[in-house]
């Protein structure tokens, strides 16, 4: 159970926050940029549901991502060691094989890609595109913790970016497809 009953503590006023292990690290490092990268996903996510309040489809899907992004944010901030005392919360493989099943699900009705799509269209849509590249800054950070820290990261964690931005993708073009389809990629076309 979570209680914050104190907003402000300034221990964060010298640069280093710290992780759920107690362990102080600065603000900058990959840890706590892939960790931020993932909030600013989740807040995006919360903009893509300012659309979907009738949607009976992608409402329950991005609000339970939202959770699931939290889940992603406690797996990063808990570093994988042996000495740990307390049972880290982690993704799980489940938590990759739904997104997938949900990717599948949305792209057996559309239509299959002839070009790039431009990150338009509908409002849901661009904010699905939004959150799909914040996402993807999240997922290039996490992969970059991995290679700096070895074993630092969950093959899970690192899968549920990965497949969760190939999700934004997929459900900005289900929701384009409910209103006029996909705005694509003409190369050259503004010559």
């Amino acid at each position: 159970m979570v209680k914050l009953d104190k907003i402000y503590t300034r221990a964060g006023d010298g640069g280093q926050t710290r992780l759920a292990t107690g362990e102080l690290v600065d603000k900058w490092s990959t840890r706590i940029e892939a960790n931020g990268a993932v909030d600013e996903t989740n807040c995006m996510v919360g903009i893509a549901r300012l659309s979907t309040a009738a949607d009976f489809v992608l409402e329950p899907m991005l609000s339970r991502i939202q959770n699931d992004l939290f889940d992603l944010g406690a797996d990063l901030s808990t570093p994988h060691s042996d000495a740990l005392k307390f049972e880290p919360l982690r993704i799980l493989p489940k938590q990759v094989e739904r997104l997938e099943n949900e990717i599948d699900m949305l792209n057996a009705d559309l239509a299959p890609l002839t070009s790039f799509v431009l990150p338009a269209g509908t409002a849901l849509a661009t904010a699905l595109h939004v959150s799909r590249a914040t996402c993807r800054r999240a997922e290039r950070l996490i992969a970059k913790l991995s290679h700096e820290e070895p074993g630092a990261v969950s093959p899970a964690a690192l899968h549920y970016a990965n497949r969760l931005s190939d999700l934004f993708f997929v459900a900005a073009r289900w929701a384009n497809a409910k209103d006029g389809g996909d705005v694509l990629w003409i190369p050259g076309g503004s010559r």
